[in-house]
């Protein structure tokens, strides 16, 4: 287990983490895309039990 959690740090130390400005931009960009998929599957429900609903 020890072997592991040392294999683990080292490998950790190679990856390359995004700076400050880069990691605001790609959560600006993951937020934004989750609001509006949020809203386009609010208004697809929406669309589709009106329509059953209808029946």
């Amino acid at each position: 287990m020890f072997k592991f959690l040392k294999n683990v740090s080292k490998e950790m130390k190679k990856v390359s983490w995004p700076k400050g400005k880069e990691l605001t931009n790609y959560t600006i960009i993951v937020i934004t895309s989750v609001v509006f998929m949020a809203i386009f599957f609010m208004i697809v429900d929406s669309i589709i039990s009106f329509g059953l609903n209808f029946l």
